[in-house]
């Protein structure tokens, strides 16, 4: 008897996206006579933060991307970051500037988004980019909710009238996801902390979008065997008991779930690479639009 695979590859579909992104960055090589540039400022030396910030730069730097990563100290204050944000704004060869986040608490996070020029955020947290996303005219897109649709889109062909739940309503999962899958036409329900019998509104769900960051909260108890769960959680677990002593977890409890969901996308080796798949795409797409040139957005060649 043959097993299914319920598995959403994050992995196989961020090669997909990757493959069309680095002939266009050899393109812009040929054309402008210099390769793209993503701009990389980490605050302090949180562990977490290190590792993502050497995952993006090793994918830019695979797909002919120039890196520049600035790394400050904690004790940076916010006037010194914002000045050099300020200056990678005026840099005409720096195509992307990303902050990685957290920052240290002294520093406040909306004011250095604020900070970054809309024409190289290529996060898409900026404002002017927020708002162009919930007015159905987007350039930037956040990367998380980018690469959940572009899977999405390749595993459900037809989306118009699917019941979408999206648990958790940050600005940089929760609320540009709900924007995106309104745009295809889903029925959206957002629910949070406050939210009522959660577990009533979950079963409903066609797509369920877990991003709550609490690890494994979502077991079988939240789904139907129709439900295709995208789960955006990343927490490290202390596994006492076993060989390895932690391990990465998302916010559904994978092993409960998985022999009652329809798909699901696995932590780690789910969203994670999408996220820097999208990355990649979002820095090309600012360094052709700097250069006033055209670019075909990665949501009009999803397949």
């Amino acid at each position: 008897m043959e097993i299914l695979n319920k598995n959403i590859d994050g992995k196989f579909y961020a090669k997909k996206v990757l493959k069309k992104i680095y002939p266009l960055s050899q393109d812009f090589l040929y054309k402008f006579n210099r390769r793209p540039s993503l701009a990389v400022i980490i605050v302090g030396d949180n562990p977490a933060s290190k590792i993502y910030v050497k995952n993006k730069i090793r994918v830019a730097e695979e797909n002919n991307i120039q890196s520049i990563e600035i790394t400050l100290p904690a004790q940076t204050s916010e006037e010194e970051l914002l000045k050099r944000i300020d200056s990678l704004n005026k840099e005409v060869e720096v195509d992307g500037i990303l902050v990685q986040l957290p920052l240290p608490k002294h520093i406040s996070e909306q004011k250095v988004i604020n900070m970054i020029s809309p024409e190289k955020d290529v996060d898409g947290f900026h404002p002017i980019n927020f708002g162009k996303l919930y007015m159905g005219i987007p350039n930037f897109i956040p990367c998380t909710p980018l690469g959940c649709l572009y899977m999405i889109k390749n595993e459900v062909r037809d989306l118009n009238g699917k019941s979408a739940v999206i648990i958790g309503r940050s600005n940089i999962v929760g609320k540009p996801m709900a924007s995106l899958l309104l745009s295809s036409n889903c029925t959206v329900t957002i629910t949070h902390s406050k939210t009522e019998n959660l577990k009533e509104h979950c079963k409903k769900a066609d797509i369920l979008i877990a991003a709550l960051g609490s690890p494994e909260i979502i077991d079988d108890t939240y789904v139907n065997e129709n439900t295709i769960i995208i789960d955006i959680g990343i927490n490290r677990v202390e596994k006492p008991k076993e060989k390895v002593k932690s391990k990465l977890v998302g916010d559904v409890n994978y092993e409960k779930v998985y022999h009652l969901a329809n798909k699901i996308t696995p932590v780690p080796g789910g969203v994670g690479p999408m996220t820097i798949a999208c990355l990649m795409h979002n820095t090309i797409k600012a360094a052709y639009q700097n250069q006033k040139h055209n670019f075909i957005d990665l949501l009009e060649e999803h397949t």
